[in-house]
């Protein structure tokens, strides 16, 4: 018999959602700027920096699977999951604020710090974001509140994308006015992680476990992983994998690099200036929100590129935001993997098309960003949604079901894919352009960051595009499967996945 149909309040799909919007403060931090703290602010050197974000999301992709055996077996009159986003709140907070704050001492203890720093924050995000994201599947057992449930928390998602990818870098520079940028990364992570302390707890106290576990026999995990190696499906997606987040990973470094070092100031400062957010010499900032926020170019434009970064942020996720909705209906008329194919090389040539741009072209950046956004976004929950066909594509060639091997191995691809990008963007400055963090940025460092944010990326964009264009599940064989299921399900009389 199946689990009775359970809905969910708006007050608990929401409340949920601000889990994972949590966890994208520090995700989007990652991915977006902390490469670049650990050479313009910390002070590491970038072959060192790129060692440290290696070893610390290594150790991240290696620690899930353990963590998901620990929160399987965790006994609480709360739950299984819910627990550990309550127990992790705190420590959470605290690491997050050391993990960007520069201590006063330096060489050998200040290089411990950060990789001490930086490994506890990643365990913490795996102890936080695993045993949540497992929460999701054990509020109710009705198929359509989950897939609801999931849509609340992909909008929570991108709200917190949106504010720490516009946000932090204004902030940073206003909380420095009178100190330094250590003191203004420092105060901003804080207000961070302040925000998610409080999300935090809203998903904790706003939730409930309703589905426990049936007792069944249950195949080892030697044959679950011997059933993916004979799953062509997957080795295809594991390897996309792999290079999808390598692209994140490397591409929200290399155009902080971009835009920081390369465009032109005083074409970022003229774009600025038709938006009406700059300041004129000899003037003062007015009061308001937008000068609070530090959304309002000083008079000595010390923070413009900073301001015009993060608007560019702003615009591509929020183009992102609104094309996204379009996945559904484009995937029903055209299939997952078709509108993949076409999503990711056409992301390769708007991404390519960066290098072409001449430092004064402000608006071709603007307007590059915005194609790239809209070619890309409809493949972020695609590719989510084609995991769980492999799933059933495993099941249907083996009769045997592995959701939970199928999405580990996944999860595992995704960090060895952050954890290479971010090391090989560092790697690739230091060792090819000559790039020196401490120096000012030369002619050659310049040309290092535009071939890295465009050639580079477009390069692993175009791999994707050749992995999914050999991923064999189509439109009419996935609706073959999962009918096949049904009926298979039907005749055992097992309730519907």
């Amino acid at each position: 018999m199946s689990e009775p149909s359970q809905k969910l309040s708006f007050v608990e799909k929401a409340g949920y959602s601000c889990g994972d919007a949590a966890a994208n403060f520090v995700f989007m931090s990652m991915i977006l700027f902390q490469a670049n703290f650990y050479t313009d602010v910390f002070g590491l050197s970038a072959g060192l920096a790129g060692t440290l974000l290696l070893v610390s999301r290594l150790w991240d992709a290696f620690f899930d699977p353990i963590m998901g055996v620990l929160a399987d077996r965790t006994q609480t009159r709360w739950g299984r999951f819910r627990p550990w986003v309550l127990w992790t709140s705190v420590p959470w907070a605290v690491v997050m604020v050391l993990a960007y704050t520069t201590p006063h001492f330096g060489g050998p203890l200040q290089i411990a710090y950060a990789f001490v720093t930086n490994i506890l924050l990643m365990t913490l995000y795996s102890a936080n974001n695993m045993p949540y994201s497992a929460l999701g599947g054990v509020m109710t057992g009705d198929v359509q509140e989950r897939a609801k449930l999931n849509s609340y928390r992909f909008v929570s998602v991108n709200a917190a994308q949106f504010i720490v990818g516009g946000f932090t870098v204004p902030l940073v520079a206003k909380f420095a006015l009178g100190h330094d940028q250590q003191y203004g990364w420092s105060m901003t992570m804080g207000l961070w992680a302040i925000l998610c302390l409080v999300l935090f707890l809203t998903t904790f106290l706003t939730t409930k476990e309703r589905i426990e576990p049936i007792s069944r026999e249950k195949t080892p995990p030697r044959q679950d992983f011997a059933d993916l190696l004979g799953n062509f499906p997957w080795k295809v997606m594991f390897c996309m994998t792999f290079t999808h987040f390598t692209i994140l990973a490397l591409r929200g470094g290399a155009l902080y690099k971009y835009y920081m070092n390369y465009a032109d100031k005083a074409a970022l400062y003229d774009w600025l200036q038709w938006l009406g957010l700059t300041v004129p010499a000899g003037s003062t900032p007015p009061a308001g929100l937008l000068n609070w926020l530090g959304y309002i170019v000083l008079p000595d434009k010390s923070n413009v590129a900073g301001v015009a970064y993060s608007i560019v942020n702003m615009i591509g996720t929020g183009v992102t935001i609104i094309v996204i909705l379009l996945s559904p209906s484009l995937a029903k008329r055209f299939g997952k993997k078709t509108v993949a194919v076409a999503g990711f090389g056409l992301a390769s040539l708007g991404t390519l098309a960066f290098y072409f741009l001449s430092p004064t072209n402000i608006w071709g950046m603007i307007a590059v960003t915005v194609f790239v956004a809209v070619v890309y976004a409809p493949t972020i929950s695609l590719v989510w949604a084609i995991y769980a066909d492999v799933v059933d594509y495993s099941e249907w060639k083996t009769g045997r079901r592995a959701t939970g091997m199928v999405f580990a191995t996944i999860c595992f691809a995704l960090k060895l894919g952050l954890s290479l990008g971010a090391a090989a963007g560092l790697w690739i400055l230091e060792w090819f352009y000559g790039y020196d963090a401490k120096a000012a940025a030369t002619p050659e460092n310049l040309q290092g960051f535009r071939a890295l944010s465009s050639i580079y990326v477009a390069v692993l964009f175009a791999v994707c595009t050749i992995l999914l264009t050999a991923y064999p599940l189509n439109k009419r064989l996935t609706i073959q499967i999962s009918d096949e299921l049904a009926q298979r399900r039907l005749k055992a009389g097992a309730p519907p996945a």
